[in-house]
């Protein structure tokens, strides 16, 4: 499924096409892709919020499939592998980010379904290094791990209280289903936002301590009562949202790609006291492998749906519409 030009999804402009299986580098693996989750991210660079990198791309950076081709260089993956493809592709290992053990802020980093090509077709290519090792589970289950789940992961450690502290999500997506999972399993008591009576729903049957409906006019006044928070939705308005609900010395995490404009933040009312705002940028592998090492031995459950890979721009167009509970992943092995 290409992307020639960024669009509205409504207006369906990823074509399906036939082309040559691709050929992996020196230092590259060829994937037979299984299933391909759908992520927000991919939303923002089919409709242009983030800026096009080249003439056409094929999106989806949430691969999970095996391993058929092995490029000279390559020396820790084999053929028959079952293996994840993420988001971050490549990083120059050199700069000063990279020597310092932040390559999520390489300035030279390439991605998955954006700089190259990804997962919404048949097979796929995945730099040696940047690739990893999954079980054997359900395919589909395992597709979200690979950026709502790393990504999310990443966020919850920048926003981490005290052991035991309470941690609140905002925007129930597929993100953060996996992460407030991970923070419950941890011994965090967890709190829930949304719009949509449904992902709440979903949150307490993971194991949400409270899910908290928001409206129109945000979140209810009340005392602050979040040690941390993580705000997964694109939309500015859930900062403030966040920040409310946030004690002092609260730390927020922002865990999206792209966001519409942050309104005017009132410092004496919700952000004196030392309450911290951090934007997540990324991930590094090392977040990918001790996510990855978590979610396997703690079961993670993914809440997925599955759609053939000819209905990607159906399954964009849900994600958009906020029809989505959990995470929707395309079957890319059927039409």
């Amino acid at each position: 499924m290409v992307l020639h030009g960024t669009a509205d999804v409504t207006t369906r402009p990823l074509s399906r096409e036939d082309a040559p299986t691709p050929e992996p580098g020196e230092h590259e693996v060829l994937v037979r892709v299984e299933r391909c989750g759908v992520c927000r991210t991919d939303l923002h660079v089919v409709e242009g919020d983030l800026p096009s990198v080249r003439p056409s791309v094929i999106p989806g950076h949430e691969i999970v499939g095996r391993i058929v081709g092995v490029g000279g260089e390559v020396g820790s993956l084999s053929v028959g592998q079952r293996v994840g493809i993420p988001w971050l592709r490549w990083t120059c290992r050199r700069c000063e980010y990279c020597v310092s053990g932040r390559e999520n802020l390489c300035e030279k980093k390439r991605f998955t379904g954006y700089t190259e090509n990804g997962g919404y077709a048949e097979y796929a290519t995945g730099e040696d290094g940047y690739v990893f090792p999954l079980p054997d589970w359900d395919a589909a289950s395992l597709a979200p791990l690979l950026c709502a789940g790393i990504i999310g992961y990443r966020a919850l450690k920048l926003a981490l209280p005290r052991p035991g502290g309470r941690i609140g999500f905002f925007g129930f997506g597929g993100s953060a289903h996996l992460a407030l999972q991970l923070a419950a399993k941890l011994g965090y008591e967890t709190v829930a936002y949304s719009r949509n009576p449904a992902h709440l729903e979903l949150a307490e049957r993971l194991g949400a301590t409270a899910s908290i409906l928001t409206g129109s006019k945000g979140t209810a006044a009340r005392p602050p009562s979040l040690d941390g928070a993580v705000v997964f939705a694109p939309a500015g308005a859930s900062v403030l949202d966040a920040l409310s609900e946030l004690k002092k010395g609260g730390r927020l995490s922002i865990a999206s790609i792209h966001m519409s404009p942050i309104p005017v933040i009132d410092y004496d009312r919700l952000l004196f006291g030392e309450r911290t705002i951090v934007g997540v940028e990324s991930n590094t592998r090392e977040d990918a492998r001790e996510f990855l090492d978590l979610a396997t031995r703690l079961r993670l459950e993914s809440a997925v749906s599955v759609r053939p890979l000819g209905e990607a721009n159906e399954a964009l167009g849900a994600l958009k519409a906020g029809e989505v509970v959990g995470a929707l992943v395309l079957d890319c092995s059927v039409g």
